[in-house]
């Protein structure tokens, strides 16, 4: 349309006035007029080159216009999901949104070192200098829509991965179910994590009596200081593979911790029962000395025949005022067995701490947490530092039901160093006493003692 407009308007201007000059001027030789047409031909192209170029760029500046409006679009949308997701530092990276979601990696690195003095007359590879990765464990945790929760986290300390915890959560107006594998209520010891003890290892019961996460369903029960819990379990995960590890048990544990002042007290109690489920099956408990890097057994009952079921049960108590704390526990533990003697073990601790730094034990639902560092050395402080002292008992003789695994009195003192959050040092020293050991000493003596100095530096998040 503005090439024929533009065409026609310069043979207006070209010939004049419209219709008149070609009347007057009829004498106008065949070669200007020829001239002149293609003079307007020229005009013309030049006129569709120009109209051409117009178009271009016109498409070019709606097509950018285009990619403003979408660059505006996404970038609008990404400020409204970024509104809707936030980041806080709890330990880690925790990633929520507004609609519940969260998410959170969790982990820990613990190398442990240690020597074990052995008494004379003993010879074994796992005394002396030994070291290992204690825990190196990966995974997350976080919370679902609903009321529902999660966590996962794999072991990989021995070269394999394996699953540790692996579970879904449901909670509501205090209670909290359960369903996968997790802890079974065993003790305040064993139910305190790895992360927060402030010795290298738990008390000799808890190993020897084979605590340990099993695959269950459970439920907890809190209000006000009472916390109720109970669950039934089978097998761990990584046993299940085997279909002879068919046991079943029933779990539960009662805590009362009320507050007196500024002072945290805790009393509890639990009790359990496992049937082993096969026809005829045998047990053994048994305890290292101290640290977990040595193989060394000087308590160990070896193969007790015929066990069909346990019986456990196990009080405890625990009080933590400003930088002071004590704790104690005492498990029964009674194995029933098939065309033989019953045998029955204990195992118990006394334990007393104090902070030479301005903190204090951490608690929460029923367990021991790490300190809340006051003055961290990032902050130009020392962090937070404990002693600790623990008398530890094991005895798994039973001389009527003819099992001597030997008894253990262990004297135990603990320097536990806290520099930042996350970041831990231990050192420990253990003198122990052994009756009626598993291992014979110089001259077939089973009565004897051993020295151990064990250590643990921590990394967790």
């Amino acid at each position: 349309m503005i090439a024929r407009f533009l065409t026609g308007t310069a043979l207006a201007l070209s010939l004049g006035l419209p219709g008149s000059a070609l009347a007057q001027d009829a004498n106008t030789s065949t070669a200007e007029m020829r001239q002149l047409r293609e003079e307007l031909e020229a005009l013309r192209n030049q006129i569709d080159a120009l109209e051409a170029a117009i178009e271009t760029q016109q498409a070019a500046a709606a097509q950018a216009e285009t990619r403003a409006t979408e660059a505006i679009e996404t970038a609008q949308a990404t400020k409204d999901a970024s509104a809707g997701t936030k980041i806080a530092w709890k330990g880690a990276p925790e990633f929520s949104s507004d609609d519940g979601w969260t998410f959170k990696p969790r982990g820990r690195l613990q190398y442990d070192f240690g020597h074990l003095s052995a008494p004379d007359g003993i010879a074994d590879d796992g005394t002396g200098f030994s070291s290992e990765l204690r825990r190196v464990r990966l995974g997350a945790e976080g919370s679902i829509p609903g009321g529902f929760g999660y966590r996962l986290e794999l072991e990989f300390a021995d070269g394999s991965a394996q699953l540790w915890d692996g579970y879904i959560t449901y909670k509501a107006d205090g209670l909290t179910v359960t369903a996968g594998q997790h802890n079974n209520f065993q003790s305040l010891d064993e139910l305190t994590g790895a992360n927060d003890t402030v010795l290298v290892e738990r008390a000799a019961f808890t190993d020897a009596f084979g605590f340990e996460r099993r695959l269950g369903l459970s439920a907890q029960y809190a209000t006000g200081p009472v916390l109720l819990q109970g669950g039934v379990f089978t097998d761990n995960v990584a046993d299940l593979s085997d279909d002879g590890n068919n046991s079943v048990s029933i779990d539960g544990r009662a805590v009362f911790a009320p507050k007196l002042g500024d002072m945290q007290l805790h009393f509890g109690g639990s009790a359990h029962w496992r049937d082993l489920g096969d026809a005829l099956t045998s047990g053994r408990y048994r305890q290292r000395p101290l640290i977990h890097s040595t193989d060394v057994r000087f308590v160990d009952t070896g193969d007790v025949e015929g066990v069909r079921s346990e019986k456990s049960y196990g009080v405890e108590a625990l009080a933590i005022a400003g930088r002071f704390h004590a704790a104690g526990e005492a498990h029964w533990l009674d194995v029933s067995r098939d065309a033989a003697l019953n045998a029955g073990f204990f195992g118990g601790y006394a334990e007393l701490g104090y902070f030479l730094t301005d903190d204090s034990l951490g608690y929460r639902s029923g367990t021991i947490r790490a300190p809340r560092i006051s003055e961290p050395v990032g902050d130009g402080g020392v962090g937070a530092i404990a002693l600790s002292l623990r008398y530890d008992y094991l005895d798994l003789v039973d001389r009527s039901a003819g099992v001597i695994g030997g008894k253990q009195n262990g004297y135990i003192a603990g320097l536990s160093w806290w520099p930042a959050e996350n970041l831990r040092f231990l050192l420990n020293y253990a003198h122990l006493e052994y009756d009626d050991a598993a291992q014979a000493g110089s001259g077939a003596n089973r009565n004897y003692s051993a020295d151990v100095v064990g250590g643990r530096i921590q990394v967790s998040f």
